[in-house]
């Protein structure tokens, strides 16, 4: 096996368990299926399969998400997830920033196959 296929079935059980942690979320559809439909593009992308298109829509998707619910103060708010010690939220401003962590993964463990896509 080489490394993407490595690379890919990591990123798929990753987004598999971030879907799961979704369930308590306040808007879980959402979110649970955004994680569902990175899983199934780390499916594609463990089998070499990179749908060129599909892809960059969701590459742009994510980055635009990302950067609309890019929290304020990124420190301040890296600080608050310290200081408070668990993973429950406290803020909007919180899960927001979560919200925008996730996306910006999302876009950045599909780059690569992207870039192969377009490379084709």
């Amino acid at each position: 096996m080489n490394f993407w296929k490595y690379f890919y079935g990591f990123w798929a059980l990753v987004f598999v368990l971030f879907a799961y942690w979704q369930f308590n979320d306040p808007d879980p559809e959402i979110w649970v299926s955004i994680y569902a439909v990175a899983f199934i593009f780390c499916l594609r992308g463990i089998k070499g399969i990179f749908p060129k298109y599909p892809l960059t829509i969701v590459v742009i998707a994510c980055v635009i998400g990302a950067i609309y619910y890019w929290p304020d103060s990124v420190p301040s708010w890296i600080s608050q997830e310290i200081e408070q010690g668990d993973l429950t939220m406290k803020t909007p401003e919180m899960e927001e920033g979560r919200e925008s962590f996730g996306l910006l993964i999302i876009s950045l463990v599909m780059l690569p196959g992207l870039i192969k896509a377009w490379k084709k």
